[in-house]
């Protein structure tokens, strides 16, 4: 039988730290300590060579149980849909008008950090929002 692995999700950005703050305030993660000798992320990130001077970011989950979240800059913008998306579940358990509503909160709060609304899906049972995060990956709100 095959052990539980740890893994991150690893995103291609222009701006790797505005791109990953942002996902900190969409689901509550943190920007974990600088490397050891660094007092913050800007005296790690002036220590090294002009190239690679604000190429990467993370941020974790500070209850340790969702996975590190990885930003990497990339020359190349984004050209096509994702081919895998996160759902920020906010709506599990709910159903009908009542679980539209916690997702029309939350998407309008997501707004506000930025994010673009695509569309509303609602049969009157289930719901899921897609948007576009603030570099337009894109993402659900379910």
């Amino acid at each position: 039988m095959a052990s539980v692995k740890q893994f991150q999700v690893t995103f291609d950005c222009a701006d790797p730290e505005r791109v990953a703050r942002f996902w900190c305030e969409v689901l509550g993660y943190v920007v974990p300590p600088p490397p050891e000798g660094f007092a913050t992320w800007d005296d790690f990130n002036s220590a090294q060579p002009p190239e690679e001077q604000g190429s990467d970011f993370a941020c974790i989950d500070p209850t340790g149980v969702g996975p590190r979240l990885y930003f990497q800059r990339v020359p190349e913008g984004k050209v096509v849909k994702n081919r895998v998306h996160l759902d920020v579940r906010v709506g599990t358990g709910l159903v009908g008008e009542e679980r539209l509503a916690v997702l029309e909160a939350e998407c309008k709060r997501l707004l506000a950090l930025g994010a673009v609304h695509v569309q509303t899906l609602y049969d009157g049972t289930d719901s899921c929002i897609p948007m576009l995060d603030i570099e337009g990956n894109e993402f659900c709100v379910d």
